[in-house]
């Protein structure tokens, strides 16, 4: 019974570490005619790595996507 409430602790320990460190792509917003802001939310130390990236929107999808210049 020990054995298995140990292992128990350590599958939820492990599926919550693995949760957090996940990031998902959310909130595009339109700026001009041209380029979308991206931002991508991460659950890491509460978004301490959050970025927005600015793309180019064409009929094929969003390209060019940067990170280095402010939207």
């Amino acid at each position: 019974m020990k054995r298995f409430l140990k292992l128990m602790v350590l599958t939820c320990l492990l599926a919550s570490v693995v949760s957090m460190t996940g990031c998902a792509y959310g909130m595009a917003t339109s700026v001009g005619k041209d380029y979308v802001v991206v931002l991508r939310q991460d659950g890491f130390l509460f978004g301490a790595l959050r970025k927005a990236y600015v793309c180019k929107a064409t009929t094929s999808g969003l390209t060019g996507c940067r990170n280095d210049e402010s939207p």
